[in-house]
């Protein structure tokens, strides 16, 4: 009986032995997710470069647009008073002092009172189309790097591709263990251009779009501000 026991303990140690040895062999086995990205060769160093620029550039337009692209839809009211009262002057110090795209474009209609109102139109639009140009400025980086990222991946799967076969010329042999270089670069340099590229086409169109509800909200307030001017020139 105590033979059976002692047989029985040995089993549980001997088992729990192999389980810890296979747990610290996982271990060892497991990749962070940089040092696989490091297997992505040398051509992971333009790729990083790529995402920075794109990282940079959507947090700088965001932050551009976040500050003037904004609508104030308290403005066009309070020029609307300051227009049927005939203070002009208070008007154009207000748009001064608000500085937004919003008030740039009312301001160079309120400069341009008493004048025809295709002029006066001709003005804003122009006001309003320097103003989107700056909205704009920069986005077509994020476009080009959405185009090369991709290239940058084929240029890395071409290189591990003929990693693999150099490899397999001076092994003689076609083992996971010649190969596993050269796939590694493949396909981990393939997927990262191909997510960075997708990323930045992602910023790209979503900050066109923030643009393009600008460029609406502008026209809609030259529309307003060129109907307080008739009803006034009515009055």
């Amino acid at each position: 009986m105590f033979l059976i026991a002692l047989q029985t303990t040995s089993d549980t140690l001997q088992s729990s032995a192999n389980t810890i040895a296979g747990i610290m062999q996982q271990q060892q086995d497991e990749i962070t997710l940089f040092e696989m990205l490091l297997k992505g060769g040398p051509i992971l160093i333009p790729l990083a470069i790529l995402f920075l620029v794109v990282i940079y550039f959507t947090i700088e337009r965001l932050l551009y647009l976040s500050k003037y692209a904004k609508n104030d839809s308290q403005l066009i009211f309070t020029i609307k008073e300051f227009v049927q009262k005939g203070d002009i002057q208070s008007a154009i110090n207000l748009c001064e002092k608000n500085g937004s795209p919003q008030a740039l474009m009312i301001k160079q209609g309120l400069e341009r009172i008493g004048k025809p109102e295709t002029e006066i139109k001709e003005a804003m639009d122009l006001s309003a189309s320097l103003s989107l140009s700056y909205m704009e400025k920069n986005l077509n980086v994020l476009n080009i790097i959405g185009r090369v990222a991709p290239m940058f991946g084929f240029i890395g799967t071409i290189v591990g591709v003929i990693v693999i076969f150099y490899d397999i010329s001076l092994a003689k042999t076609v083992e996971i263990e010649v190969i596993s270089t050269g796939l590694y670069q493949k396909m981990i340099s393939s997927a990262t251009g191909l997510a960075i590229g997708i990323l930045s086409f992602i910023f790209y169109h979503w900050l066109n779009a923030k643009v393009d509800k600008a460029a609406r909200q502008l026209e809609e307030t030259q529309l307003q501000f060129l109907e307080i001017i008739n009803q006034t020139e009515t009055v």
